[in-house]
C-alpha cells in the first residue's frame, strides 16, 4: 500500500514516523508532499520516505492520501490535487472543520475518512476520533484504523458532528491541560518554589492523578471527595474554583473551540 502524506508539519511527520516505527509501512511505500522547500529539505534528511514538491509527481501512485494541512489552505490544495486524483483512492483528512462532503465534492472522490488526532500522538499517547463516508469499505476502514492506532488510541463515531466535538475536547484538550499546569506552576513559584521544583511538583501531580484515575472505576467526583476533607486545604481551593465559576468557564472554552471548528467547516 502506497501512502502519501500531504503536509510535512507536526502531524504529517508524526504519522510518517509512527507508521515506520510500527512496521506497518516501509520507506519505499511512504511519500510526503511538502510545498515548502526548506521544510522539504528537513524531511528528506530524516529518511522517512520520498519527499515531493508537486502533486503531479506522486499523487497518482498513492493508495491512501492523508491530508495533513491547515484547513485555511483547502481551496488552493484541492485545486492542485484534483487533476491527479482517481476514484478508488482513499482520502484521510485531519483538517479541523472540513466536512467529508466538502472533500468528496471538491476532489470528486467517494472514499473519505475524517479524523481528529491530538499532539500527544507524537509520543504514541494520542487520542483520535474518526468517521467515514459510506463508500469506504470495511477492509479500508480497518486498514486506516490500524495506521491511526500506531499513534495512540482511537474511537470510531457514526455521526460526523462528533468529529467537531472531539476537536473541541481531545484535539484542543492538551492545550487546556497545559494551561492549567502553567497556572499551577505560576502559583508554586509565587509560593517560593524554583522553576524546576514547580515543574516537577505540577507535572508529577498531573501524571499521578491521571494514572490513579485510570487504575480504578471511581469517577472524578468520587476522587475529589476522597482528597477534599471537610474544612481542609483542598476544600478551600475547590470553593474558590466554584466561586469563580472555573468549571463553567472550562466548559465554555470547549464550546468556543467547537463553534470555531464548525465555522471552519462552513468556510
Amino acid at each position: 500500500m502506497k501512502i502519501l502524506i500531504i503536509g510535512g508539519g507536526n502531524m504529517g511527520l508524526t504519522y510518517a514516523q509512527s507508521f515506520l516505527r510500527s512496521h506497518i509501512a516501509t520507506k519505499e511505500d511512504m511519500m510526503i508532499l511538502e510545498k515548502s522547500p526548506e521544510r522539504a529539505a528537513i524531511l528528506a534528511q530524516k529518511d522517512i520516505g520520498t519527499v515531493y514538491g508537486s502533486a503531479e509527481d506522486c499523487l497518482q501512485r498513492a493508495d491512501l492520501i492523508i491530508l495533513a494541512v491547515k484547513p485555511q489552505d483547502t481551496s488552493i490544495l484541492f485545486d492542485s490535487l484534483l487533476p491527479h486524483v482517481h476514484p478508488q483512492q482513499v482520502f484521510l483528512s485531519i483538517m479541523a472543520g472540513v466536512k467529508i462532503a466538502t472533500i468528496a465534492e471538491s476532489l470528486q472522490v467517494s472514499k473519505v475518512i475524517r479524523a481528529m488526532p491530538n499532539l500527544p500522538a507524537q509520543i504514541g499517547r494520542g487520542m483520535t476520533a474518526f468517521t467515514s463516508s459510506d463508500a469506504v469499505t470495511r477492509i479500508e476502514l480497518v486498514m486506516v484504523q490500524n495506521l491511526l492506532n500506531t499513534t495512540g488510541k482511537t474511537v470510531y463515531v457514526e455521526d460526523e458532528t462528533f468529529i467537531d466535538a472531539s476537536t473541541a475536547i481531545s484535539g484542543s484538550g492538551p492545550a487546556y491541560v497545559w494551561y492549567f499546569m502553567d497556572a499551577m506552576m505560576d502559583g508554586a513559584k509565587q509560593m517560593g518554589f524554583s522553576h524546576s521544583e514547580a515543574e516537577l511538583l505540577v507535572s508529577q501531580t498531573f501524571l499521578g492523578a491521571v494514572e490513579l484515575y485510570l487504575a480504578t472505576n471511581l469517577s472524578c467526583e468520587e476522587w475529589i471527595q476522597r482528597v477534599a476533607s471537610r474544612g481542609g486545604t483542598t476544600e478551600a481551593a475547590l470553593k474558590s474554583f466554584g466561586e469563580n465559576a472555573l468549571k463553567a468557564d472550562i466548559v465554555s472554552g470547549a464550546f468556543a473551540a467547537l463553534h470555531r471548528a464548525e465555522e471552519l467547516g462552513k468556510n
